[in-house]
């Protein structure tokens, strides 16, 4: 048909592909001789097709050995005319025809060195970001830290100025830090208002954004009118903005990354093109520069914790070193406040050791103090006087003040009475670090006290006998049978024989209390009925109340005691005397007897229980700092009244020494006005009626 164009034949084709192939195309045989090459071909060689054909393809390799073990790709380098040398990649295609082989060589000279060119900056990059870096991270001062990036990122962008911008929590800013050249105005501690920096855009910095304008005057660029205003103010042309985040919560925020500032570069001569790598570089300094805020932070932190910390160790130093001055001297006081008491003060802790003896130990005994320190009390005092003290040392031990009586030989070489007294030292967990011991010489007032139980003695019998006769005496006159008086001389009569009688109770009370004491009074205790006793102190009772109008009452007790049995009735009857006598007309006294519900260890530390025996009246009362000295001798609560009522001021005091006597305790208890309780206890002695009626 006219006018249509016949197709290509295959061979025209293939002619035609190999002819204008970008690559270089050659036909090997089997000889590695080139027996076909394209255009691309000679360029690759740099050598006319002439000068390659029936030639060997190693002629024209830099490494001609290399060829024998060529794969089917791989890459090769060719040399050319002048030295040149090309690195190609090739691809080998054997056999294509019988001994024929397609050789494919494609020059990749270029894409290498631009590789090569492209590490080299990367490598320059990374050495100019750890330069940069390690001149922020070597100062700790964030004044030092801020001025070294903002003049270390001009020096590397080349830009007109550099400033960092912190942002301030009430949405305003200033930049603090500033690198300008010489020819541009400075913007540093000018105050950007708020709408220069609006909400939206600290929310999108926050987030991480990065902005680089390369004219601020392009629509594109989006900012508001007030902002261009502003730029154009300082020639602003373009700018790359990076956010500087620190990685920590404030107390306001609560989640996510907070805001520090902005590391700003401005471009003022003309619109630029801020680079990927500027652009990374800028973002990478930003986050060294959190960082050392972060650090710096810490450390300022760290440091005010520092200074405070010092502040208080001095103080809490000087207050020690003042406690330790107030304690040597309080120390030195009291050790020469105990060295110049006349006794002997010991503190001996729970192994029995001492641990602080005041001089007196030298002056009584001969032993030095300084000597004795830490020194068991066994192997101060020798085994056979350690057994005497022992038992008071475990007692002590155990939590419970003891005092007891002992005569020992002192350095005079004369036997001294002494009273030694250990007093417990407790902690606040209530366990036992020792005890503290004090002995004071009583000799003298032993002396004194045995003088003054001997002028007792004797003037009480001294008195007795005539008393006794006067008393009689009396009596017979009182009868009339030595004939009648007038009624005064009655009245008289009277009165001498109630002051008689008073008088040899008197002698009689102090002979009994005498006894007791020097102990010449042996107590025959046996099993006695506390029923039966209380009993018979109100039968022996009932004339007295009938004659004050008193109302005795008792509750019985059916316990049986260990006890003398007319010493204990003399005590029930002094009680039940007394509150009748201190107690107003028609009111009651009661007398009563119970068992304790707690048990208490004897000497033998035996658990054994206990009867109380109790007298309550509804007199006057007592004060309370009179319930104790009551049963001391000679001592009432009111003298005047009690020579009406005709007391002694010893039948308490006698009362004590019997109760003391029986192992038990005596003590009273009062409410002015509304009546006292006297209470005593004794030992319970418990078994069977049949024993009892043996």
């Amino acid at each position: 048909m006219a006018g249509v164009k016949k197709p290509p034949t295959k061979k025209s084709f293939f002619k035609a592909v190999f002819k204008h192939s970008s690559e270089a195309i050659a036909i090997i045989d089997s000889k590695d001789r080139i027996v076909e090459v394209n255009p691309a071909g000679c360029k690759l060689f740099g050598v006319t097709k002439k000068k390659l054909i029936n030639k060997l393809i190693t002629q024209f390799l830099v490494s001609p050995s290399h060829w024998k073990q060529v794969q089917e790709r791989g890459e090769i380098q060719v040399k050319q005319p002048k030295k040149k040398v090309k690195t190609v990649e090739y691809s080998l295609v054997k056999n294509v025809l019988a001994e024929y082989n397609l050789l494919i060589l494609r020059d990749i000279t270029d894409s290498q060195l631009q590789a090569v060119l492209e590490l080299d900056l990367h490598h320059q990059r990374v050495e100019l970001f750890s330069e940069v870096t390690l001149k922020i991270r070597q100062s700790l001062q964030l004044e030092e830290i801020l001025q070294t990036a903002v003049t270390e990122v001009q020096r590397i962008l080349q830009a007109d100025r550099v400033l960092i911008y912190q942002v301030f929590a009430d949405g305003t800013g200033m930049p603090i830090r500033e690198a300008v050249l010489s020819e541009f105005k400075p913007i540093l501690g000018v105050e950007f208002p708020e709408e220069v920096f609006p909400q939206d855009y600290r929310e999108l910095y926050t987030k991480g954004r990065v902005r680089a304008i390369a004219n601020v005057h392009d629509q594109d660029a989006g900012f508001a009118e007030c902002l261009i205003e502003f730029m154009k103010e300082w020639m602003v042309k373009a700018k790359l903005v990076v956010p500087i985040l620190q990685n920590f919560k404030s107390p306001t925020e609560t989640k996510g990354d907070h805001l520090w500032g902005l590391l700003i570069a401005h471009q003022c001569q003309a619109p630029r093109e801020w680079t990927e790598f500027e652009q990374e570089l800028m973002q990478q300094l930003a986050d060294q520069i959190g960082i050392a805020l972060s650090q710096a932070e810490l450390l300022e932190n760290l440091e005010d914790l520092v200074t405070k910390r010092t502040a208080k160790l001095r103080q809490e130093i000087s207050e020690r070193t003042r406690a330790e001055a107030a304690l040597r001297h309080s120390e030195e006081q009291l050790r020469l406040i105990a060295n110049g008491l006349p006794v002997l003060i010991a503190y001996v802790d729970n192994r029995q050791h001492y641990r602080f003896n005041n001089q007196a130990y030298q002056t009584w005994l001969g032993l030095p103090p300084q000597e004795i320190d830490d020194c068991h009390l066994l192997q101060v005092h020798g085994e056979k006087e350690y057994q005497q003290i022992q038992s008071y040392v475990e007692i002590a031990l155990r939590g419970e003040t003891v005092t007891y009586e002992r005569d020992l030989v002192l350095q005079d070489g004369c036997v001294h009475s002494l009273s030694i007294t250990y007093i417990p030292h407790l902690q606040a967990q209530k366990t036992i670090q020792g005890f503290f011991a004090l002995t004071s010489d009583i000799t003298d007032r032993k002396a004194i006290e045995r003088m003054k139980d001997e002028f007792i003695s004797v003037v009480s019998h001294e008195l007795r006998t005539p008393l006794t006769s006067i008393h009689s005496s009396l009596k017979i006159l009182a009868t009339g049978k030595l004939g009648s008086l007038a009624s005064q001389g009655e009245r008289m009569l009277k009165i001498a024989d109630e002051q008689t009688e008073r008088l040899v109770h008197l002698v009689n009370n102090v002979l009994d209390l005498q006894r007791i004491q020097s102990g010449k009074i042996v107590m025959n205790k046996q099993a006695c009925q506390a029923k039966e006793l209380m009993i018979e102190a109100i039968q022996t009772m009932k004339t007295l109340a009938q004659e004050q109008a008193i109302q005795l009452s008792f509750k019985p007790c059916n316990s049986v005691v260990w006890a003398d049995r007319d010493y204990i009735l003399q005590t029930l009857t002094n009680l039940v005397s007394n509150a009748i006598k201190f107690s107003p007309p028609n009111s009651t006294v009661m007398l009563s007897a119970a068992i304790n519900s707690e048990k208490k260890p004897d000497h033998k530390h035996q658990s054994i229980s206990y009867i109380t025996f109790i007298v309550r009246d509804q007199g006057q009362g007592i004060p309370q700092d009179r319930l104790e000295t009551i049963f001391e001798r000679f001592q009432q609560v009111d003298s005047s009244d009690s020579r009406k009522k005709g007391g002694t001021g010893l039948g308490l005091a006698i009362c004590r020494q019997i109760v003391e006597g029986h192992g038990g305790q005596i003590w009273a208890e009062s409410c002015l006005e509304k009546g006292s309780t006297f209470y005593f206890t004794l030992p319970e002695l418990i078994q069977s009626e049949e024993d009892l009626h043996d």
